[in-house]
This record gives structure tokens, C-alpha cells and sequence, in this order.
């Protein structure tokens, strides 16, 4: 497994991973379908767009890591009363 495709699978380093992956399990079971799984692809958009706000709003306030880890997201995610996206 070369490195990208483990930084990928990582969820300290992947917030969207159930979104990416319930993308790809739509994409199989529509036998590739995009018009299909729309849905799938616009969440995990939106998934990707909210956290790398998070980001860019902890580099700037200099907070380390830039990305929250899988714990921190959680937590987060609990006080606001599930996912916004």
C-alpha cells in the first residue's frame, strides 16, 4: 500500500472517510452509475468543504494539528448535535 493511499485510510487524517466510502459502495452497486449516487457525492463534498474550514480556521488561529484527530472530531461533532453536512 504505497503512502498516499494510507494517509487516505487514516481517519486522524480522513474525516470523510464513511462518506467516501459509502460513495464507493453506491458507485458498485449502481454498476457505476454517477446520476445514481449523486447524493453520496454531494455529502461527501460537503463533508470535505466543512472540515477543511475547521482547518484553515485552526492554521490561522495556530492551533496544531491542523486537523483535528478522529477523537476530536467526535467530540465536536457531539456538541453541535451530529454531523452539519
Amino acid at each position: 500500500m504505497d503512502k498516499n493511499h494510507k494517509k487516505l485510510r487514516n481517519q486522524d487524517s480522513n474525516p470523510c472517510m464513511e462518506e467516501s466510502d459509502a460513495s464507493h459502495k453506491c458507485l458498485d452497486a449502481s454498476n457505476y452509475d454517477k446520476r445514481m449516487c449523486s447524493a453520496y457525492f454531494q455529502r461527501y463534498k460537503d463533508c470535505r468543504k466543512y472540515w477543511h474550514n475547521i482547518m484553515l480556521e485552526r492554521r490561522r488561529n495556530g492551533v496544531r494539528p491542523d486537523m483535528p484527530t478522529a477523537a476530536e472530531r467526535r467530540e465536536m461533532l457531539t456538541a453541535i448535535g451530529g454531523k452539519p453536512y
